[in-house]
């Protein structure tokens, strides 16, 4: 199912900016896009969002920018003070006709301007606490839609079970009058003196073309659909296996059918399976 959802952060080093967007995808794939200063959270994000989608690609992305005032916030490093001043006495010695440092060269020298250091706990706090409300945010997204998604699968069931009704009074008499027909055409071919012999190819012919299994089959899958939509949670997997199974029954249904009226109606309902289908690799 498909979601997005953004979550942003005023902290006091700099502005966090997160982004989440999901599409549709069989299996789970979580892609990551962080900042550099929350590369230690990408674990923990990971296994948040694992924890709250099953099925789609999910891709997040997390940004950090520094304020100004925050990369001017910078101290003196004493140690490093104390270091040139050691070096500096040592070469007045050797050189006592060289000048003394000047402030520049002092701000200059390596390690003496050390940044202020960065609270990364806190940031990453607030980067996984902000992450946590965009993805309430997405997880609600995509229940939306997955309701609207059992909504439309649903109708399509409705249908299937409208045309599966309107089918079951037709089986009988179309497999009589074809059972009829075969008979006549057998004993035009074999001679009237050969009715065991018809009567075993009738027998053979009820037996293929008799679809109450199917249909019983059908039902009872369709009745699992239902099911499966109003227990909720992650059913998209479960649906297509019932998916398929419908399709299985639809094409066998479609083989045996005795009747243009069974066929063209083992058709439609292919079509409405193949339509619920396309819905299902839709749900989580």
């Amino acid at each position: 199912m498909t979601g997005y959802a953004t979550a942003a952060a005023d902290l006091p080093r700099g502005t966090l900016a997160l982004e989440l967007r999901s599409v549709n995808s069989r299996y789970l794939d979580i892609q990551l896009r962080i900042a550099e200063e929350l590369r230690a959270s990408e674990p923990l994000l990971r296994e948040l969002i694992a924890a709250r989608i099953a099925r789609g690609k999910v891709e997040c992305r997390i940004s950090f920018n520094a304020n100004a005032a925050a990369a001017g916030a910078t101290a003196l490093n004493a140690g490093a003070l104390q270091g040139l001043r050691r070096l500096a006495d040592q070469a007045r010695r050797e050189f006592p006709d060289a000048g003394p440092l000047r402030l520049a060269d002092v701000l200059r020298w390596p390690g003496v301007i050390a940044d202020a250091p960065q609270d990364e706990a806190a940031l990453r706090a607030a980067a996984l606490g902000h992450a946590r409300a965009a993805l309430d945010e997405l997880c609600a997204a995509r229940a939306r839609e997955g309701e609207k998604l059992a909504q439309n699968i649903a109708a399509r069931v409705d249908e299937m079970e409208r045309r599966m009704a309107a089918v079951a009074p037709l089986v009988p008499e179309a497999v009589a009058a074809f059972q009829a027909k075969l008979a006549q055409r057998l004993r035009e071919a074999l001679g009237s003196a050969d009715d065991e012999r018809v009567r075993v190819e009738i027998a053979v012919f009820a037996m293929k073309s008799d679809v109450d299994e199917e249909l019983t089959r059908l039902a009872a899958h369709l009745g699992e659909v239902r099911r499966t939509l109003a227990q909720g949670g992650p059913v998209g997997k479960r649906l297509d296996f019932l998916a398929q199974e419908l399709n299985r029954e639809a094409n066998t249904l479609a083989s045996k059918a005795a009747a243009a009226a069974i066929a063209d109606a083992a058709l439609e309902l292919k079509l409405l399976i193949e339509q619920m289908r396309e819905q299902v690799q839709n749900i989580e």
